[in-house]
């Protein structure tokens, strides 16, 4: 997929990989944990190792099943990150006694009434050093960055949802149109990442679409996109970037309930306030479509024989926070952290900044 970046700004130059020594995340948890209750709770800092694996390695320290050790969020291999495990407490002295890996620190430990769940997340907090860049590409850099934490950024998935040749959907789409039950978490991943390829090209599209009604003048922009002229002048009110059309499924911000636009003006007006955001769909079953223009807009990316995965909808635009930039001129280092909602990638953040491509090249 040709991905349609929001900013016109020229491509800012820097050297970008995924590795433990320049690329750091931290979870940041939903709600604080109440310090008494059966579950341990572990605060832990991994390098090289993904969340499935250490996952693995607690179980095999432990002798617990896999399914019962909670976790919020997948956590990639190539990477210094702190997430946090749950356990029942009666296994905290096995795990003492048996977990050696040096890939593996316990930072923290505390105890919480109820188990870790997946989505139980606030966000993550990333810390990630870029090689190669120009102090003019820094300054600029520093700059954009804080332009959209202001304005904010389209929620494109990340090129690791994709698989290493980025075809991965299309076994997915095999795999949905199958009729057959799901088989294991691989198939599963294979037709979520198809989902992913589906709500990538809607908000694209939409992306495009709002950008021509930005840059053109309304009898121009009317003419490209072959709408009455009279929408078009309506659309351009709208105050931010992307553009809002009647029946848009549109969720409280950072999370909260769904519910369906009704007044144009105060939805726009509550979104430029980052008070909610639209959502695209990832099609599949028990999934509120949009409605009215905007489900005309999302139904040519709805794959309705696709029923094997639970649907859903996701933020379609979001606002990175707490944005910080470290410039080291000597060994031309730019250090960026920044803060994303729960599901967001960091790459899609920098590759809106950078205009290009994170996704290394198959040697």
């Amino acid at each position: 997929m040709q991905k349609t970046y929001a900013y016109t700004h020229q491509p800012i130059h820097f050297d970008f990989k995924q590795t433990v020594e320049r690329f750091f995340v931290e979870e940041i948890p939903l709600y604080p944990f109440s310090g008494s209750g059966n579950f341990l709770i572990l605060k832990i800092k991994k390098t090289d190792m993904s969340t499935w694996k250490l996952i693995h390695v607690i179980s095999q320290a432990t002798g617990l099943e896999e399914r019962d050790i909670g976790y919020a969020g997948l956590k990639d291999k190539n990477a210094t990150t702190i997430q946090y495990i749950s356990l029942p407490k009666k296994y905290e002295k096995a795990l003492e006694k048996n977990l050696t890996t040096e890939r593996v620190e316990i930072l923290e430990k505390t105890y919480n009434k109820a188990p870790i769940k997946i989505g139980h997340l606030k966000g993550n907090r990333f810390s990630i050093l870029l090689h190669g860049v120009s102090p003019k590409d820094a300054k600029f850099f520093r700059t954009t960055a804080l332009k959209m934490q202001k304005e904010g950024i389209p929620n494109y998935y990340g090129y690791q949802r994709f698989g290493e040749d980025s075809h991965s959907f299309e076994q997915g789409k095999k795999i949905a149109h199958s009729g057959k039950k799901l088989k294991g978490s691989k198939e599963k991943l294979l037709v979520s990442a198809y989902q992913s390829h589906l709500f990538d090209n809607w908000l694209s599209m939409r992306v495009k679409l709002s950008a021509t009604i930005t840059q053109y003048p309304a009898d121009k922009a009317a003419k490209k996109l072959g709408y009455p002229l009279e929408l078009v002048k309506v659309l351009a009110q709208q105050p931010q970037f992307f553009k809002l059309f009647l029946g848009e499924m549109m969720q409280a911000y950072p999370y909260g309930r769904i519910t369906m636009l009704e007044d144009m003006m105060q939805s726009a007006t509550r979104f430029a306030q980052k008070k909610i955001s639209p959502t695209g769909l990832l099609c599949g079953a028990n999934v509120e479509r949009a409605r009215s223009d905007a489900y005309h807009l999302e139904a040519p990316f709805d794959d309705r024989d696709l029923s094997t995965l639970k649907g859903d909808r996701r933020y379609a635009w979001i606002w990175p926070e707490e944005v910080e930039t470290d410039y080291e001129s000597g060994s031309k280092t730019l250090t960026v952290k920044f803060f994303l909602p729960k599901g967001s990638y960091a790459t899609t953040f920098l590759e809106e900044i950078g205009k290009f491509s994170l996704k290394p090249t198959l040697a």
